[in-house]
Parts: C-alpha cells; structure tokens; sequence
C-alpha cells in the first residue's frame, strides 16, 4: 500500500521540518502539507499544499479524501504560554481538532495517527527529577489540560474502535529553520537568534531553570521511528516519554559563549516562569528505549555548534 500523508500545522516549528524530511522518505507527491496560512517556500513549493482549518472538519474530510491519505500528523495546537492567553480558543482547538482526526480513523478513512502530547501533561506534584512513564499528572495550564485530555482520548480510541495512534511527550524543542511557536522553552530558540544577530538575550526564566529539551533532528527522528514501529511494539497508546537533554539558561549561555565569547545574558522572569516551575526537570524514557529501540544523538555541546553553523549560513554572517 501507498503511504500517503497529511501533515496538519506544516507553518509550525515541527511541521516545517517533518513535512521535508517525510517528503525525502515518501516522495514530495505523497506527503501533504497542510494550515490555515502558507507554509515557507521550501514546504509549499516542494509537494502538494493545502490551507485548511482544522478546525472546519467538513474539509478535512473533504482533504483526506481527495487525496486517499492513510496517515495524518496532527501538529495544529496553541502551545503553553500562548494558550493562557486565550483558554477558551485553546481549549476549542486542542481537543476539537484531536477530536475530528480520531473519528477520521474510527470512521477508516486513514489508518494511523500521530498526535504529539508533551512535558506540560505533568504538573507541580509529579516528580521532577528523572519523571516516570506512569506517575501524578495535574497539569495546571490549559496546554497540559488538553494534553491529559488527549492522552486519555488516545487510549480510548485505540481500546475501543482499534485506532492506531501514537505519541510522543515531546520536551521544549530547539531547532533553526522556523521560528518559535508559543510555548514556554522558546527561550532556547530565540536565544540562539539574539546571540548571532546582537550578541545579547534577555531570558524570561531564572538562570538555574532546568528543563528536558531536545534538538529538532532527534525530535523528527523519534517522531517517524515511532511511526514506522511494527504496530506490536507500540505498547504505549497514551503517549511516550521522550527525555531529550535537561539544561540551564546559564548553561546553554556559557556553551553560546564559546561561539560567541562577548555573549550577555540577562534575566527578567515573567509569567512563563510559574509554568516552567509546574513541569519536570529531567524525564525517564527507558519505554520507549526499551519498546521501539529509541536512542538520543544530540547532547547540548553539539547541538549548540549545529545551531550556530546554520544560523549564520542562514544570517549570512561569516565570522
């Protein structure tokens, strides 16, 4: 059978580069793009786009048929931070979105799912060292909410109709080609930015901050092993924990330093930082080590380095 793909939010900080690296896996042809506004050039102009609202489940299917897709990555979501600006909106998106692309399967219009959660699923009593697969979950933003509410959705669609989905708990995400999206570990992004373009940052947590994060190849890599697992290796149909690499604001500073030896760093906490403080410092992810063979690459001396590379070939800055 002919994979054929739709990915939903391609515009994002994900989407853009697992739309590419799908396209080099499947064929340009079999991997739609899709969201409610254009993509960059490099998603449009290299396979078929679609704008659509995830949101108007009418086109969805309308998408999903035209094109005979038999897997949908649903990446569309209002992330942490920007999400308890508009809770209801949030809400609303979140669930309902998750919602419409579980009935597309439920109803066998596709066969497989991707629905990514993330670290906001825990809260302020999980524990934050090391945090288990199974453990406390009380998230208290209306990101970690949807995301429980996901999980629990994930499961029930799987034991009830037989949906086959999967996901991944994805840590705070750092990569170069598009810009952050809204969520409370956008200071890893942005700091790489600032570095290059003024050699200064002010960080909107406190220095010894520590958060699991991970390198976007790794991500994209972890995201389609997860997917192409033989179905009888997925034993975890809620979502997996994926531990990424914990750091510092300090600590990511002093490696940008070594880069960029005139590198300030300043603090001024905001809101984020009460959401930083509910979730996890570092994640326990032996399952999926262990259920799909999952293994990280990236640590935070080489991802800087790669960061550094292609944001000044990309600001074309030579020094």
């Amino acid at each position: 059978m002919v994979e054929v793909i739709l990915v939903i939010g391609s515009s994002g900080q994900i989407g853009t580069e697992l739309v590419m690296k799908l396209r080099e896996i499947y064929g340009n042809e079999h991997v739609v793009a899709s969201d409610i506004r254009p993509s960059s050039d490099v998603v449009m102009c290299s396979g078929p786009f679609e704008e659509l609202d995830v949101l108007d489940e009418k086109h969805l299917r309308e998408v999903v048929q035209q094109y005979k897709i038999t897997q949908v990555y649903l990446l569309a979501a209002l992330l942490s931070a920007t999400a308890e600006k508009d809770i209801e909106f949030g809400w609303k998106l979140n669930i309902r979105s998750h919602s419409y692309v579980l009935d597309l399967a439920k109803d066998g219009l596709i066969k497989k799912i991707f629905w990514p959660s993330s670290i906001a699923v825990f809260g302020p009593t999980t524990p934050k060292e090391n945090t288990p697969q199974y453990t406390v979950m009380e998230p208290n933003t209306v990101y970690g909410i949807t995301k429980q509410a996901g999980e629990r959705w994930n499961e029930y669609y799987f034991n009830k109709f037989g949906v086959d989905v999967r996901s991944l708990r994805y840590p705070g995400l750092v990569g170069w080609r598009a810009k952050a999206g809204g969520g409370t570990t956008d200071y890893a992004v942005n700091i790489f930015h600032e570095a290059i373009l003024k050699g200064k940052y002010k960080c909107f947590l406190k220095e010894n901050t520590s958060l699991p994060m991970m390198y976007m190849p790794d991500a994209i890599r972890a995201t389609i092993e997860l997917m192409e697992a033989p179905a009888e290796m997925v034993k975890i149909r809620s979502s997996y924990n994926l531990a990424g690499i914990s750091f510092t604001p300090k600590q990511i500073a002093t490696e940008i330093a070594k880069h960029i030896p005139n590198f300030e760093m300043t603090y001024k906490p905001d809101f984020r930082q009460e959401i930083a403080d509910s979730w996890p410092s570092s994640i326990d992810d032996t399952n999926a080590q262990n259920d799909w063979e999952w293994k990280l690459e990236y640590n935070l001396e080489k991802m800087t380095s790669d960061m550094m590379t292609n944001l000044k070939e990309k600001y074309k800055i030579t020094a």
